[in-house]
């Protein structure tokens, strides 16, 4: 066998090795840009909602605050696959992206809930009573939940 495919092996048996030491809290799937687009896409086209998704993409828009019951940031971000989201981040539960602008990227975990025009992203952020999955936004350095 080829050294190159050795080195490949070893390094594939070694990461397999080290998750298995994790909690399976920690060792879940990292989701890779092009999966996060693909499962948003699924979403989307099959009008799924409650569907939790990874990703990033670029803000290309900032919309005024929605101050109906809980506050939400509201922004949208245009995904890989060129499908705009809508993200209605609570900011009564996690901090506001006060430094946010249109150009610059987000990476992210959240519900996926379907509409029309892309979808909406939502739960960027831990739930107080724990009942729910716990979502995040980083941007520029920063981890906003």
């Amino acid at each position: 066998m080829p050294h190159n495919k050795i080195l490949i092996l070893f390094i594939v048996l070694l990461s397999v090795a080290c998750r298995a030491d994790y909690p399976s809290a920690v060792a879940e799937q990292v989701v890779t840009q092009a999966q996060a687009t693909s499962q948003a896409e699924t979403a989307y086209q099959k009008r799924l909602s409650d569907v939790w998704v990874e990703g990033e993409g670029e803000v290309t828009k900032i919309l005024a605050d929605d101050n109906k019951g809980s506050r939400h940031q509201r922004f949208l971000v245009k995904m890989g696959n060129g499908k705009t989201l809508l993200f209605a981040h609570n900011v009564d539960l996690a901090p506001r992206l006060d430094a946010l602008q249109i150009g610059d990227f987000v990476t992210f975990r959240g519900e996926y809930v379907y509409n029309p025009k892309g979808g909406v992203i939502h739960w960027t952020h831990r739930d107080p009573q724990g009942a729910h999955e716990a979502g995040w936004i980083k941007h520029k350095g920063n981890l906003y939940q």
